[in-house]
């Protein structure tokens, strides 16, 4: 396919309507499923300027699929795969700090709807004392979406100073607005009742048990080989590969709940199955983190706050508009990553589809990404669950 053929596939998959997802019965999967038109999609993206490399991992009963198109990115001609490294920028929120979180809540060393100053007491303000943790977790505390952290602050004490003292810009529970503050807040609670920064409680209770050998916060240098370059940075001077790419991330020494996690495809489809093991109450196995169904399905459930939101405690659930497919089934969540990554679980057809991609390389301004991990997410629904349809919005 033509550079202007596979841009035009790329537009047409950004701007085609989506069916709204609702409930499915269960569906026998493909046995042998045709993958030639998700390998044609990622090869035409590619050719399209969406990014120098694409890794998509799938995990299905039994399964794992895994297809890498294009390089790592410039001076860097491998081609990625499975185990290379990405950059998953706000998957962090969901991989790492929702589960922390539901840990605490099912431990009792949180309640999702007392005040956060409970935990951070330094959080004090004008109408902060009706900031919940449930808030925090649906992006609805209040707290704007961000703020420059890195050049307001040059320590990570110094930077959550800042993010306690911030002040709202809304009522709490009034309004939607995704934050990377309200994230960072509720990582210090969760810092707070473990007594333990975030990086070295996944490591120890989520990564190092699962078998997760690739993911980190802090990316040993042997690893930069495999590690696909995120982008240049002028604050420090150089090309950003194997350090955290956001910047307020970075000031924090690369350990925050909004972002800092490296991972590959393996370690996701990991951490995919678990989860959804996890939501059909399935034993954990020895060794390996338990989360409780209930806890679980309850982390799952859209939230609806404010009223109208599709957010669920830290996740996302399936829309019209955003990267999940439209053949997702009721109880799926995903979520996704500045940096071009996403995962999307559904726990009906135990499905996990894994999205890696560095479309920040080497800069931000790239705006061919759009519509890649939503057409990814329907080719692999449409290969796996014969003749299937979008769901029906009334049954939502």
């Amino acid at each position: 396919m033509t550079v202007r053929g596979a841009s035009l596939l790329l537009a047409l998959l950004a701007c085609a309507p989506h069916a709204t997802p609702g409930p499915v019965p269960p569906a026998r999967l493909a046995s042998r499923p045709d993958w030639q038109p998700l390998r044609a999609f990622l090869d035409s993206a590619i050719a399209a300027g969406a990014a120098p490399g694409i890794v998509v991992g799938v995990s299905w009963p039994g399964h794992r699929y895994v297809y890498g198109a294009g390089h790592l990115g410039e001076g860097a001609p491998r081609r990625p795969g499975h185990k290379t490294v990405y950059d998953l920028a706000s998957l962090t929120k969901v991989v790492g700090l929702t589960t922390a979180t539901m840990w605490a809540v099912q431990e009792g060393r949180l309640d999702l709807d007392a005040p956060v100053s409970r935990y951070v007491p330094a959080f004090q303000g004008a109408q902060k004392d009706s900031v919940t943790i449930r808030l925090l977790l649906s992006h609805a505390s209040g707290l704007p979406s961000g703020r420059p952290l890195y050049r307001l602050a040059y320590s990570r004490p110094a930077v959550l100073a800042v993010v306690d003292s911030t002040p709202l810009d809304t009522v709490p529970g009034a309004r939607y607005r995704y934050s990377d503050l309200g994230a960072i807040l509720l990582m210090q609670a969760i810092e707070t009742v473990y007594g333990e920064r975030i990086d070295s409680l996944l490591t120890r209770r989520l990564f190092r048990p699962l078998g997760m050998g690739s993911t980190t916060y802090l990316v040993p240098v042997a690893w930069i080989p495999r590690v696909a370059p995120t982008e240049y940075d002028s604050m420090r001077g150089r090309m950003i590969r194997g350090q955290v790419h956001d910047e307020n991330a970075w000031r924090m020494e690369g350990a925050s709940g909004h972002a800092g996690i490296f991972s590959n495809a393996d370690d996701l489809l990991t951490f995919g199955e678990w989860w959804v093991s996890q939501y059909r109450g399935e034993p954990a196995g020895a060794g390996r983190p338990a989360i409780r169904e209930q806890t679980m399905r309850a982390f799952a459930l859209r939230q609806d706050l404010p009223p109208g939101s599709h957010r669920a405690l830290g996740w996302e659930t399936p829309t019209e508009d955003n990267t999940g497919s439209s053949f997702l089934s009721v109880g799926s969540v995903g979520h996704t990553g500045f940096t071009g990554t996403s995962i999307w679980m559904d726990p009906v057809r135990e499905i996990v589809i894994v999205v890696l991609g560095n479309r920040i390389h080497p800069t931000r301004a790239n705006q061919r990404y759009a519509g890649v991990r939503r057409g990814v997410g329907d080719l692999v629904l449409t290969a796996l669950v014969p003749a299937v349809q979008p769901v029906a919005a009334a049954a939502r």
